[in-house]
């Protein structure tokens, strides 16, 4: 498979997921089999982000876009709907997280100087954000999701620190499939079990059924559509989020 049909996967896999979450009396099964949706674009991400020509670039359009589900999700909450609904919804910023990370790790390998200089960038970045209430009082108005739409935390997003761990795993063995999918599969158990831990119906160890696709990747890119992917995703949850006010 080429990162294009894998993309194409993710993107009904995602829009099964989202159907599930705001379509009233949905059956639940669709929420299950959207769990492999995130991992199958992170997949993408980090094989297009090993070959793209400008990383600059690259994690620039992930953090715009990051801006603008912030924002996008700020209006909808609080400006069209104010009694909220429409939720988190910021796949960008994991995504330019794991990239940012990848680079730094990278630039520490060949250069520790100025790659100690990334992370330690990183680093204050995260403590901004925890001084952003007292720097800057009126953001206490406003929640973490909108508050690391803008400083991004490493924590704060909307599939936290472990998926961007997972995502600098395939990174760093997308050369070693069987490494990967080791990786992969010990990821799926601890999900399992920290769900289970706190007495609820274990889904997200589900997106185990994503690594099959990825081991069929073959290294290919495919049709292009790198515009449709970025626009699909606020539009496809703008129309069923509204749609879903609609019906209720």
């Amino acid at each position: 498979m080429t990162t294009f049909s894998l993309k194409l996967t993710a993107v009904v896999l995602m829009t099964l997921d989202h159907i599930g979450l705001y379509i009233p009396a949905a059956p639940a099964w669709l929420r299950w089999l959207g769990r492999g949706a995130y991992p199958l674009f992170l997949f993408c991400m980090v094989q297009g982000y090993a070959h793209t020509r400008s990383r600059k670039r690259y994690l620039l359009r992930l953090y715009l876009m990051s801006l603008f589900m912030t924002a996008l999700g700020l209006f909808l909450n609080t400006r069209l709907l104010p009694e909220g609904g429409y939720g988190n919804h910021n796949i960008f910023l994991p995504l330019f997280l794991t990239g940012l990370l990848i680079s730094a790790v990278e630039l520490y390998q060949r250069d520790r100087k100025r790659g100690g200089l990334l992370l330690g960038a990183i680093a204050l970045v995260q403590v901004l954000y925890g001084l952003l209430p007292f720097l800057l009082p009126f953001t206490r108005n406003f929640s973490g999701d909108v508050l690391t739409g803008v400083v991004p935390n490493l924590a704060v997003n909307e599939f936290g620190f472990e998926f961007i761990a997972l995502g600098l795993a395939m990174y760093f063995l997308r050369d070693r499939r069987e490494a990967l999918a080791a990786v992969y599969l010990v990821f799926c158990i601890y999900q399992f079990s920290a769900e289970a831990l706190y007495g609820v119906f274990p889904v997200q160890w589900m997106m185990v059924l994503a690594l099959p696709l990825m081991l069929r990747y073959n290294g290919e890119r495919g049709r292009g559509w790198k515009w449709f992917f970025y626009v699909y995703y606020p539009a496809h949850t703008c129309l069923l989020f509204l749609l879903a006010r609609g019906l209720g």
